[in-house]
């Protein structure tokens, strides 16, 4: 796996300070995975009561933990439940094996903690097509559980690094007529980032007691805004999971129709998801790109991902060229509805172009400014209805080359 030398130049100040939750509790180790002497195993464990749900990749490649996950998180259940998670090996098209693999580390977390097997989810990143060495991973279960503390949630979203050049937290506080709530979660993802359901590891947690319904339509519906609105090179993973617990601890019942604790929640991952775009492979422009006026939501999506996935538009910002004809060749090629002669294009507040042309305002040199900033957001109205759509991306340099091109070195 390429080495990665600095931080990413978008990255935040530092880790945010985790509040406690109640109910939870966290330990990571280093087993080996891949690399010697690298922390690379994370636990969290939640109490009895707790309520989880999920998002998973729809590739069709996904791997063994995905499917075995899927399979489990619909079940209601008293009993706690688990999350253990490796880096450095995706136990992703590993056949038969990468099943087996899954078995192992449940049954060993469970006997481990007295949970039920179906209560133990498991996520792998890292190297495709290798077959997981489990037995890396169980012979740490014990320590893992001797360790676990409430206050360890900044250690285990280290554990589960590859590329990313610096882990992701957030958290909120929400009060409620009930009393106050708490969200925390932490996320890994820098590459191989396109998420058709979430991002590449994503996992929150919550002192709220909700019902599992009521829990999965916050996270699906969130999802959909947040994790599913950011690209950094059009590659869906494999092993994308978001897992989220809520143990209840606080006493103070939600739903999913309680505005306040969804707001907070939708803060939550929509922080962490542009923590991942920031730390994108390479990445040093943070783009946002609205589109509006179009024919329906959908088809402004399908533009904003055109324009977001696009190299040539991802290489101009890379070199702050105010290329907008780039932009232009983006929104044509995307599939949806357009007419070239309705075409709206801004960067930030700069008009570009207009009624099928450049705009009669508009001086190279305003754009050429604008694009030397960190953090850049293109604007395209097309023009044809109320239809809008926002997607995050960042730019494409060398770096993500070299990263990706020495990955499994």
């Amino acid at each position: 796996m390429a080495k990665i030398t600095s931080v990413s130049p978008l990255a935040p100040e530092g880790f945010p300070e985790l509040p406690v939750i109640g109910g939870v509790r966290f330990a990571s180790a280093a087993a080996g995975v891949r690399y010697a002497g690298r922390t690379d195993v994370m636990l969290a464990l939640l109490d009895p009561g707790s309520t989880m749900a999920g998002v998973f990749t729809r590739s069709a490649t996904r791997s063994a933990n995905v499917l075995d996950c899927q399979a489990k998180i619909g079940a209601d259940s008293e009993a706690g439940a688990a999350i253990i998670v490796n880096s450095g090996n995706s136990n992703a098209f590993t056949g038969k094996a990468g099943d087996g693999s899954v078995a192992a580390i449940c049954a060993a977390v469970a006997g481990a903690t007295g949970l039920p097997e179906t209560r133990v989810f498991t996520s792998s990143t890292g190297v495709i097509g290798e077959r997981l060495p489990h037995d890396r991973i169980t012979s740490k279960v014990g320590e893992l559980v001797a360790a676990l503390d409430p206050g360890k949630g900044a250690e285990a979203a280290r554990a589960i690094m590859t590329t990313d050049t610096f882990p992701k937290g957030a958290c909120a506080t929400v009060s409620l007529p009930g009393g106050a709530l708490k969200i925390a979660g932490f996320a890994k993802g820098s590459g191989m980032i396109a998420p058709d359901m979430a991002t590449m590891l994503v996992y929150l947690f919550t002192d709220a007691r909700i019902s599992r319904t009521d829990l999965q339509a916050l996270v699906s519906g969130i999802n959909a805004r947040t994790f599913n609105c950011i690209t950094v090179d059009s590659d869906t993973s494999t092993s994308d999971t978001l897992l989220m617990g809520a143990t209840g601890a606080s006493g103070v019942d939600v739903t999913a129709e309680d505005t306040a604790f969804a707001e907070a929640l939708e803060g939550v991952f929509l922080d962490l998801a542009h923590q991942v775009v920031k730390d994108g492979e390479g990445a040093t422009k943070f783009v946002t790109v609205n589109v509006t006026g179009a024919a329906s939501d959908a088809d402004a999506r399908t533009h904003a991902l055109a324009i977001a996935n696009s190299p040539l538009v991802k290489t101009a910002v890379a070199g702050e060229d105010p290329n907008w004809g780039r932009i232009v060749m983006a929104v044509g090629k995307s599939g949806a509805a357009a007419d070239r002669d309705t075409l709206t294009i801004r960067f930030g507040d700069v008009l570009v172009a207009e009624n099928g042309w450049v705009a009669p305002s508009y001086r190279e040199e305003d754009g050429a400014a604008l694009m030397k900033e960190p953090e850049i957001t293109i604007g395209v109205d097309i023009g044809l209805g109320e239809g809008k759509a926002t997607v995050w991306t960042c730019d494409l340099t060398h770096g993500y080359i070299s990263i990706n091109a020495d990955y499994r070195s």
